[in-house]
């Protein structure tokens, strides 16, 4: 484990201020890709320095972010559990559990023992707004916590269920620490510009009513029936949302050609969409995409395999919308009737997150031109481009007048066809120009801008809080969980093996080796036990 961290300026001054705040709750809003995981366990660090004996509890939306939690805190020295259950308990190697918004909701009374006079995580607050019972639930379980740290991606507000720990003006919540897009592209080495085709198109369809339409996106209709309109563009069945695939995939070939592990996103409706998606890759281009679906209990290892491969697409339903780190990711084609500001942004973070290495870094994201998608799409370009605006003033007077100038090109890319349902043109807004050498206010060859911030020294664990160094569980990278897990299969082999010369039963012995080695339960068992058993049980054998 390092003992220092290389903290952004956002971070470090977010921090600072953290650190200085004396009162119990504390929101810090950042940009999706800017690092607000870095901010927070170092935030816990210093937190655990001055309470030595407190618990961390950190909650996250999904299943996968449990686990993506608690790979980053194993380089923070810090161990939690992800596969923490109420009935289980938390084993003394662990400092603390990483859990989410619904377990929470339902085992409330069961946490709060857990985190009383603790230290709380909150990773995207926002999502105790979606149910009323998750909210009462953190009420419940964090109420007697010492420090909460509440995390969000984007500005949000509380239009029926109040968030707890979060203080509103106006129903919007108001943040301790914000740190937007627009800022993010100004620090440079960050995030990476995101560019929007906005994909038109002419769509037919018979309403609910038996009442046929017949519209374009530029047809100003009530809510119910642009909601039609969107449901249309997306059907697998018409054309509209197959030639924005195709358009998308040149682009990702495109990018692959100068990034070969360049990967794309698809954003569907729901799972029977997301598979219909997958086919039409599968058959138009000849891609085999991985799809991840939120019933299927091998998501998190098929985002997790494709993170570290070079295949191409990835289809999805929420599941990478939120949180999770793929950083090759390239190309992002909005395929969702989901249309909230909050949830766009956050699916438009999976593909600005800045990778090392690689001066000239664009996304792009594909967009149906509904209205509600536009108005979205022309916040974070302004963004954009008022933060280009402000990197050009740093440079010398002809660099920055040949930059503002490209700022206003536009590309048409003429997606027409005459048919049902079909794509009837887009546009792109381009800033590149291949002969300066500048793209998207970046100067190649300035330097500066991968990881811009510096290393501070991260305080010390306190003695009582080293759970897990002595036991082996920290070093050379292997967290608790990765130990236990191969300790507990060895010792699953070695039961086995005196059931066979034996003729015991397993729960016999079992109990006979829980019994000499100090064990309650297998599942709350820390690295020292399960050790211990282990040795027991090859004495057993060997005086057989």
């Amino acid at each position: 484990m390092s003992t220092t961290v290389r903290l952004r300026p956002w971070q470090k001054a977010a921090l600072e201020k953290f650190t200085v705040d004396l009162k119990a709750d504390f929101l810090a809003v950042a940009t999706p890709g800017a690092g607000k995981t870095t901010f927070a366990l170092t935030a816990v660090r210093h937190l655990l320095a001055q309470r030595p004996h407190a618990r961390i509890v950190v909650v996250a939306p999904t299943q996968h972010l449990k686990l993506q939690w608690a790979a980053a805190a194993v380089g923070f020295g810090l161990q939690l559990d992800p596969a923490w259950s109420p009935s289980a308990g938390l084993a003394d190697d662990f400092h603390g559990v990483v859990t989410t918004y619904q377990q929470v909701a339902s085992a409330a009374d069961r946490v709060a023992p857990l985190a009383h006079d603790g230290i709380v995580v909150l990773d995207e607050i926002h999502h105790a707004g979606d149910d009323r019972a998750w909210g009462d639930g953190l009420r419940t379980a964090f109420a007697s916590a010492d420090r909460r740290l509440s995390l969000s991606g984007t500005p949000f507000r509380s239009d029926a269920n109040p968030i707890p720990f979060v203080t509103y003006e106006w129903e919007e919540a108001v943040p301790d620490y914000e740190y937007g897009y627009g800022d993010a592209l100004g620090d440079g080495g960050v995030v990476r510009p995101a560019h929007f085709p906005k994909i038109k198109g002419h769509m037919e369809w018979i309403a609910p009513d038996g009442q046929f339409h017949s519209h374009d996106f530029d047809d100003e209709l009530d809510r119910a029936r642009a909601n039609q309109r969107l449901r249309t563009a997306l059907s697998v069945e018409g054309r509209w949302l197959p030639t924005v695939l195709a358009d998308a995939h040149r682009k990702l070939s495109e990018v692959r050609a100068a990034q070969p592990d360049a990967g794309g996103l698809v954003i569907a409706m729901d799972v029977e969409h997301a598979k219909a998606i997958a086919r039409i890759l599968r058959v138009e281009h000849g891609v085999k995409a991985a799809v991840a679906t939120s019933d299927d209990p091998e998501a998190s290892d098929k985002i997790a395999a494709f993170g570290d491969s070079t295949e191409p697409w990835i289809v999805a339903v929420r599941m990478v919308s939120e949180g999770v780190d793929i950083p090759r990711l390239r190309v992002g084609v909005f395929a969702t009737n989901t249309t909230t500001e909050l949830f766009f942004r956050q699916a438009l973070g999976r593909l600005v997150r800045w990778t090392k290495g690689s001066r000239r870094q664009r996304a792009w994201m594909y967009l149906p031109d509904d209205v509600r998608l536009r108005g979205h799409a022309e916040v974070v370009e302004q963004q954009r481009r008022h933060s280009l605006a402000k990197r050009a003033r740093r440079w010398e007077d002809a660099e920055r007048n040949e930059l503002l100038d490209q700022l206003g090109d536009e590309e048409q890319i003429s997606l027409f066809a005459a048919v049902s349902s079909v794509v009837t043109g887009s546009e792109d807004h381009r800033v590149f120009d291949a002969d300066s050498g500048v793209e998207d206010g970046e100067l190649v060859g300035a330097g500066g801008f991968d990881e811009p911030g510096l290393e501070i020294d991260l305080p010390p664990l306190p003695a009582a809080a080293v759970r897990t160094a002595a036991a082996g569980g920290g070093g050379s990278g292997i967290s608790v969980l990765e130990r236990k897990a191969d300790l507990r299969q060895a010792n699953a082999d070695k039961v086995a093996h005196l059931v066979e010369v034996t003729g015991m039963g397993h729960a016999e012995i079992n109990s006979r080796l829980n019994r000499v080695s100090g064990v309650r339960r297998v599942d709350a068992a820390t690295i020292d036990q399960l050790t211990k058993r282990l040795a027991e049980a090859e004495s057993w054998l060997r005086n057989l």
